[in-house]
């Protein structure tokens, strides 16, 4: 019970009120993002965000914890480039400590066309000002010693891309700071409050139905990733997005191997290794469509032979426990922000695997846009508007993780 109330008080909790500006759906780091900016930057103290479980439940907490800013399109990377630089800041900014350190990334290619790939990729980035490296075989093994360049005998190393500022952030400590410094600000974060449906009346959302009782809203913004196709059906809305789920794992603790990230662009996987020396590997979305979060033997299995492929020494480690989140995924890989066809109803959504990348420039950018009516600069392209007008932001190529 004393840490119950111990964790009540850190939140600073208070009663769900029958009107706010703004409700944001969904406890997530984009969602806690978007109310601590409104307060912080934009002056909007009568902020609700209401999570059905608890803050993190979704994926915010079922990821893999990777920053970077190494992208494939000129709208995609200014983007997190912005997002990179307010991460390198966050911890003093919120008062709490997110764990957040730069390790870089290294990105392995298999072949000729990955190679090219990454080439133009890098061209890109470093246009844009953001550091990547193309390196040669001999190279990798300076990075990384443990790699494999045979690539487990199937697949040989040809080269692979680096990205120096790739970093780490302790996903449960950025969704805690960010709760915490909101809730200083006078924003009401509301844990166990599902939102059943919204109030749209004559085009405009004038508010949401909880389990708690109707709520009114100046505006209503979504950021429940995984369930975005849900929350927008409320709304009349039918979106462009597929819900997949994205699942990792971590190892018993080992020895200190690695610095960074190393992954491979080819066999979709990557590997870390947490700061009490655990191998945590990530792979693709799974094919299918599926609301559920259950992780899957036959994931864990095929993640655990690519890693082997490209690190043989993970061969002798435990696996010890395996999770998966939920990922939104629309037809060009990129993310929707922005305003809908219902006056007042926001989306925040479509992040696939990006969304704890982008967390920070989605919540300053979000939250301009819903109290100042004006759409920043950076997310323009991302509106929800670009399918039925034929301007997508194509940004597979991005990622390892398809």
């Amino acid at each position: 019970m004393s840490g119950l109330l111990r964790h009540r008080e850190f939140l600073r909790r208070a009663p769900l009120a029958p009107r706010y500006d703004v409700v944001v759906i969904g406890g997530g780091a984009v969602g806690l993002a978007i109310a601590y900016e409104l307060a912080a930057r934009q002056g909007l103290r009568r902020v609700a965000v209401l999570e059905r479980a608890y803050i993190g439940a979704g994926a915010s907490g079922r990821n893999t914890q990777v920053v970077r800013a190494n992208y494939n399109t000129p709208e995609t990377v200014p983007l997190y480039k912005a997002s990179l630089e307010i991460w390198r800041t966050l911890s003093q900014e919120l008062d709490f400590n997110i764990q957040f350190s730069t390790q870089g990334e290294l990105d392995l290619v298999h072949t000729r066309d990955a190679l090219e790939v990454e080439r133009d990729k890098a061209l890109l980035d470093r246009a844009y000002g953001v550091p990547m490296e193309i390196l040669t075989p001999d190279e990798v093994l300076e990075r990384c010693p443990y790699v494999d360049l045979t690539g487990g005998g199937e697949l040989p190393v040809l080269g692979a891309s680096y990205h120096p500022p790739g970093s780490f952030a302790r996903h449960d400590s950025v969704v805690w700071a960010y709760a915490t410094a909101a809730t200083r600000l006078g924003v009401h974060v509301h844990e166990g409050v599902e939102v059943t449906g919204l109030d749209v009346r004559e085009g405009r959302c004038r508010g949401v139905m909880t389990t708690a009782g109707p709520v009114e809203a100046g505006a209503v913004v979504s950021a429940v990733a995984g369930w975005s196709s849900v929350v927008a059906r409320m709304a009349g809305l039918r979106l462009p997005i597929s819900t997949h789920p994205l699942q990792a794992f971590v190892t018993e603790p080992v020895r200190h191997v690695i610095d960074g990230l190393v992954s491979s662009m080819d066999l979709y996987v990557y590997v870390s290794q947490t700061a009490r020396g655990e191998l945590l590997v990530g792979a693709e979305i799974l094919p299918y469509n599926t609301y559920s979060q259950r992780s899957t033997f036959d994931f864990l299995a095929e993640a655990a032979k690519r890693t082997i492929m490209i690190l043989p020494l993970a061969a002798k480690a435990r696996a010890m426990r395996q999770w998966a989140g939920l990922c939104d995924m629309t037809p060009d890989s990129s993310p929707i922000l922005g305003r809908t066809e219902v006056e007042g109803f926001f989306l925040a959504a479509g992040m696939g695997t990006w969304g704890f990348k982008g967390a920070p420039i989605f919540g300053r950018t979000m939250a301009e846009l819903v109290a100042t009516g004006r759409t920043p600069e950076l997310i323009a392209p991302f509106s929800p508007e670009r399918f039925a007008a034929d301007r997508m932001v194509p940004d597979a190529a991005s990622a390892g993780t398809h």
